[in-house]
C-alpha cells in the first residue's frame, strides 16, 4: 500500500475516534467539485454534459473551504471537470493544507505543467493524474490523441519538483489484463507514488454505454490483472486499502457506504454520492440527516447494481481495516486471492427500480441562473 504512513495514522485515528464516540455514519473523503467544465470529452464520462451556463459556474474559494470545514473529513479529493481550469484552485488547495487536511487534486494533466508553479510540494498534497492505460488505451479512453504523452511529461516534471504524484485509472470491459499489468509496471517505472484503480461507473448520461463492467466481469478482470504480477518487477503500489483491492477481486462481501465520500459541487451537497445526483441540499448536516441512505447501494437500487467504485466501497474497506486489522494483515501477508470460489455477492432481488431525475435538477439550476447577476470568466485553454 502506497498511502504515506503519516496519512494512514491520521486517518486511522480519525476512524477510531468516530467509533469510540458511537458515530454510525461519518465522512472519510470529501469529493469537492469546484466546477464541471473540462478540456476533454471522454466517452465514458457522465460529469460534463451540462448546458454552457452551468459549465461556466464555479464554487468560490470561500465556498470550497466552507465545505471542507462543514464536512470535517480528513481527506479532500478535488475533482470535476478539470480542477486546473479554476483560476483560484491554488488558493483552494493552500486553504485545505492550512487546515492540515490531505488534499488530492485529480487532473487530466493537460494544464499541469503550465500551472505547476502555482503550487508547492507539501506532505498534505498530492497530484492524481488521470491515466487509464498505455498510450493506445489512454488516448482512446479520453478520445484525443497525444494526451498520454502529455501525462507522462507532466508526471516526470511533478516528480522532479518533489510533488507526491499518483495516477488514477478507470477500467472498462475492453481492458486487456496482460496489457493492464504491463501498464502498472510502466507507471511504477515512471516513479509514481501510487496507483488508484476502479471499474468505471455506468453513468446513464455517458456517450459510450457499451463498455461498462458488471460486477462479475469486474471481479474476473481484477483477478486476471492481479495474477499477472511478474517476479523481478517493482511491486505495484496502490494508493488504496488492500481490502478494497481484495473486494475488487471478489474476495470480500461489502455494502456501499455512500456517506463515506460526500460530494459538494455547484448544485450543493449531492444525494446520495459522487456518482448519483438524485437530490441536493444546502448543508452537510442536511445531507447526513435527510438522505434516505437505506434506499441506495447494490441490492437496494437498480442504478447501483453493478457498482464497485471506490467512492462507494473504499470507505467500507478502510473502516474494516481499522476495526478488523487482522483481515487487512492477511491480505498484506498472503496477497490477493486470484483463484477459487469468490465471496457471496449481494442479492438484487429486492432492488427498487431506477428513477430518472437528472433533467429536473438541471432545469431548476437554469431557472435560478436566469435571475442571477451575470458573471463571465475567461477559460484557460488546454495548451
Amino acid at each position: 500500500m502506497a498511502v504515506p504512513l503519516h496519512q494512514a495514522l491520521r486517518v486511522g485515528a480519525y476512524v477510531v475516534k468516530q467509533h469510540l464516540i458511537g458515530r454510525k455514519r461519518y465522512p472519510l473523503v470529501l469529493m469537492l467539485e469546484p466546477l464541471f467544465r473540462c478540456n476533454l470529452a471522454c466517452a465514458g464520462c457522465g460529469k460534463i454534459d451540462y448546458p454552457a451556463e452551468i459549465l461556466n459556474q464555479r464554487l468560490s474559494v470561500a465556498q470550497c473551504l466552507e465545505a471542507v470545514d462543514e464536512c470535517g473529513a480528513p481527506v479532500v479529493v478535488i475533482a470535476g471537470g478539470e480542477p486546473l481550469l479554476h483560476k483560484e484552485i491554488a488558493d483552494v488547495v493552500q486553504g485545505i493544507i492550512d487546515r492540515k487536511k490531505f488534499v488530492i487534486v485529480c487532473t487530466n494533466a493537460l494544464l499541469l505543467e503550465k500551472k505547476m508553479d502555482q503550487f508547492k510540494p507539501n506532505k498534505f498534497f498530492s497530484w492524481s493524474v488521470h491515466l487509464d492505460g498505455d498510450k493506445g488505451d489512454h488516448d482512446r479512453s479520453v478520445c484525443q490523441d497525444g494526451v498520454y504523452d502529455r501525462c507522462v511529461s507532466a508526471i516526470a516534471e511533478a516528480k522532479k519538483r518533489g510533488f507526491r504524484t499518483i495516477i488514477n485509472a478507470t477500467l472498462f470491459n475492453n481492458a486487456d489484463p496482460e496489457r493492464q499489468a504491463r501498464f502498472f509496471d510502466d507507471v511504477m517505472d515512471m516513479g509514481v507514488d501510487g496507483i488508484s484503480v476502479s471499474p468505471g461507473y455506468a453513468y446513464e448520461r455517458a456517450p459510450d454505454q457499451q463498455h461498462f463492467l458488471n460486477r462479475n466481469a469486474t471481479k474476473e478482470l481484477f483477478r486476471s490483472i492481479f495474477s499477472r504480477k511478474k517476479p523481478g518487477k517493482k511491486k505495484w503500489q496502490f494508493n488504496q486499502s488492500s481490502l478494497f483491492l481484495d473486494f475488487l477481486a471478489g474476495n470480500q462481501t461489502y455494502e456501499c457506504t455512500p456517506w463515506g465520500n460526500p460530494t459538494r459541487n455547484y448544485f450543493g451537497w449531492q444525494k446520495p454520492c459522487y456518482l448519483l445526483g438524485e437530490g441536493y441540499v444546502g448543508t452537510f448536516k442536511e445531507l447526513m440527516e435527510t438522505t434516505e441512505w437505506d434506499k441506495y447501494g447494490t441490492g437496494k437500487y437498480e442504478k447501483c447494481a453493478d457498482c464497485m467504485v471506490h467512492c462507494g466501497y473504499e470507505a467500507t474497506a478502510v473502516t474494516e481495516a481499522v476495526t478488523k486489522p487482522w483481515k487487512m494483515l492477511a491480505v498484506e501477508l498472503f496477497g490477493i486471492k486470484t483463484k477459487g470460489p469468490m465471496a457471496p455477492d449481494l442479492s438484487l432481488v429486492n432492488q427498487r427500480p431506477a428513477e430518472y431525475v437528472f433533467s429536473a435538477h438541471v432545469q431548476n439550476a437554469m431557472s435560478k441562473l436566469k435571475h442571477a447577476p451575470k458573471v463571465v470568466e475567461m477559460e484557460d485553454s488546454a495548451d
